[in-house]
């Protein structure tokens, strides 16, 4: 298999300038004022894109997500090591980055086809389907710094998945826009996995690493923690912001709280689609503690089925182990497994203080003859 993206034992480091002078009269004067300090974002990161591949990067702010797709794409040198790319690249980095500003949609759209190599008139076949792709035709001939955010992003996009590069890499752009147009751009990504493209994705949604990535590499303080499958590289990434909370100050306590099991009465997750089911999940805590409580539920696949809202679910948990109920009074679930995940969040449910990915994997049976994820009893009558 051919490798599109190698990344070979890369760093990169930036000079920080502390009581620098501003003016050219205070250097003068002062020449030997200031002091630089060293920070590495990146440190020997190694990993590797397959042909047909699409490999999700994930890491908290600061982790060096962005720095790396930077290096890759040539916007920015590494220090030391090594970025190997092969075939032709589309780049969306983060929105801001790469159309100027003072040019209309239209004459950045023909300037970003030449930085891909492609001439005036390779621009013109595919300039109408990127402009209905986009939806902003009554736009494309004004100034892009006018733009909403979404109608950059429109643009940018656009342009990018017209181009029909090898290698697609995509930077948080897909949190911005309306849901409907997130969903057009996840059916053209979608196609572009048919088609064998390589894809790289940035995102700080986990739903749609899971839906779209067959692996995940995860960043943290510039490091690699994690590249594997996709559900085990979450659940070290939700690990590692749990020890990043244990001294977060927004965390209301102190405590050490982990989710310990999740059992159910009969002692088997069997059930059947329609009927309801209870379970019991465990939790140690430390110390008193108040908070929320967080189920989600999974296809294999990774395709969310639901969440709960956690500011719903209050819980007040004692020194020692807890433990919580869980009542479903239905489950319209079709035939499959589902993955189930647990965890407590603060009471502003900004932060979690402990989870479970995978904590329980539901097998449902279903005797009907509807497909999909969920019956939706329908009834069919003609007058």
């Amino acid at each position: 298999m051919t490798t599109t993206i190698e990344v070979d034992n890369v760093s990169k480091e930036f000079k920080l300038h502390h009581g620098r002078h501003q003016s050219l009269k205070e250097r003068i004067l002062h020449p030997g004022a200031g002091t630089v300090e060293k920070f590495s974002a990146l440190e020997n990161v190694s990993f590797s894109v397959q042909e047909g591949e699409t490999v999700g990067l994930v890491g908290h702010n600061g982790s060096g997500k962005s720095t790396l797709l930077k290096t890759i794409c040539g916007v920015l040198q590494p220090t030391s090591g090594q970025i190997r790319v092969r075939g032709s690249l589309a780049a969306l980095l983060e929105l801001g980055a790469g159309f100027q500003p003072e040019l209309t949609g239209r004459e950045n759209v023909y300037l970003y086809g030449s930085m891909l190599g492609f001439s005036r008139k390779m621009v013109d076949v595919i300039f109408d389907d990127i402009v209905a792709f986009s939806e902003i035709e009554q736009f494309i001939d004004t100034q892009v710094k006018f733009y909403s955010s979404g109608m950059y992003v429109r643009l940018a996009f656009a342009v990018a998945v017209n181009v029909n590069p090898d290698t697609l890499v995509v930077d948080e752009v897909l949190a911005v826009g309306d849901e409907r147009f997130q969903a057009k751009c996840i059916d053209r990504i979608r196609r572009f996995q048919e088609e064998g493209r390589s894809i790289l994705l940035v995102t700080h949604n986990a739903d749609q690493v899971r839906q779209l990535c067959q692996r995940a590499v995860v960043l943290d303080g510039g490091k690699m923690i994690a590249d594997g499958p996709t559900q085990e590289s979450l659940r070290i990434f939700r690990e590692h912001l749990l020890e990043d909370a244990a001294t977060h100050e927004t965390i209301e306590s102190s405590a050490n709280i982990q989710v310990t099991s999740v059992t159910t009465p009969s002692g088997t997750f069997d059930v059947r689609s329609g009927s309801g089911m209870h379970f019991d999940v465990s939790v140690a805590s430390e110390t008193a503690f108040s908070g929320n409580f967080v189920i989600e539920l999974f296809t294999r696949s990774g395709l969310l089925v639901s969440r709960s809202d956690a500011q719903a679910s209050p819980v007040n948990l004692r020194p020692g182990v807890n433990t919580i109920g869980v009542d479903v009074a239905q489950l319209p679930l079709l035939a499959g497994i589902y993955d189930l995940n647990v965890g407590v969040v603060d009471s502003r449910g900004s932060t979690v203080v402990a989870w479970s990915e995978k904590a329980a994997s539901l097998e449902v049976t279903y005797d009907g003859r509807e497909s999909g994820i969920v019956e939706i009893g329908a009834t069919i009558h003609q007058d």
